[in-house]
């Protein structure tokens, strides 16, 4: 008995079955990634973890190990978003509040420090007499703000919103002045050429050759509001990261400490590579 088979239906399989070839560069691709990309990081904290396991567990060590640091904080690990009332919340609470103060305080900051680093970088007058101030300003320790904005506002909310604001928007406005004095002339006899209005200038000529130094000054600006905000949260009080890591000191809970001090470090990390991302996405990789 004879079978016929459809010439299209064997196409169709032929496409859709990978070839041996294929499957094989795939495997060896993801293997150089891993070796590459996550075995060093891997290494390097395996070997970390076992040096702090060791020097933790010798007799009248004055901090937890990693083992007895995951025994005592399990519960807060398993169970992040707790709610027992007031401020006894979960980690994942004390981050979310954390970084809704920082997302206030570092939207307004990017909305001041571009618009004054553009005037500064476009106008010399403007950089003659803003750009001392704010060189004055910026050595400024930004929890030194931090008695003036309570002063100011009679709040702790929109006090360290304020620290926030105050600490993230002077690289924004350094680096984005930077890159507007630094836009090639040739940009500009072009918009020139084209007659375009300020609106067209600023939209298709300023801020896309200027992008690379603006999204510098933005993940400085998003690295330093995360310290910020995690230093201001000790004093004011609260929910937050940072006051429960103080509040963790006054009870002698270091597992605790050391357990926030991670979630901070991942946060941190992640805020950094989410504005990296999108500064690659915007400049199409000029950015760093």
């Amino acid at each position: 008995m004879t079978v016929q088979v459809n010439p299209e239906e064997s196409r169709i399989a032929a496409l859709s079955l990978p070839s041996a070839d294929r499957v094989g560069a795939e495997f060896k691709r993801l293997g150089h990634w891993l070796m590459s990309r996550v075995f060093p990081p891997m290494l390097v904290l395996g070997v970390l973890l076992l040096l702090w396991e060791w020097l933790c567990s010798q007799p009248g060590a004055a901090l937890p190990a990693p083992s007895v640091m995951l025994a005592d904080t399990w519960e807060l690990i398993v169970n992040p978003f707790y709610n027992y009332g007031g401020n006894d919340v979960g980690m994942g609470w004390q981050v979310l509040a954390s970084l809704e103060r920082v997302a206030y305080g570092y939207t307004l900051a990017v909305i001041a420090g571009i618009s004054l680093g553009v005037l500064v970088g476009k106008s010399t007058w403007a950089m003659r007499g803003l750009d001392p101030l704010f060189q004055v300003l910026r050595t400024v320790p930004p929890l030194a703000w931090l008695p003036i904005s309570l002063a100011a506002f009679q709040a702790s909310h929109p006090s360290a919103i304020f620290v926030i604001f105050i600490t993230a928007i002077w690289p924004i406005i350094i680096n984005t002045s930077v890159g507007v004095r630094n836009i090639p002339e040739d940009y500009r006899n072009v918009a020139r050429v084209l007659r375009l209005n300020g609106y067209e200038n600023f939209t298709k000529i300023m801020l896309p050759a200027a992008a690379p130094y603006i999204f510098s000054g933005l993940r400085i600006g998003i690295g330093l509001s995360w310290l910020a905000i995690v230093a201001a949260e000790m004093l004011i009080g609260g929910v937050g990261i940072g006051f429960f890591i103080w509040d963790a000191w006054n009870a002698s809970q270091i597992s605790d400490i050391v357990l926030a001090l991670v979630y901070v470090g991942l946060v941190g990390y992640a805020l950094d590579g989410i504005v990296g991302f999108i500064g690659r996405r915007v400049t199409r990789g000029t950015a760093a």
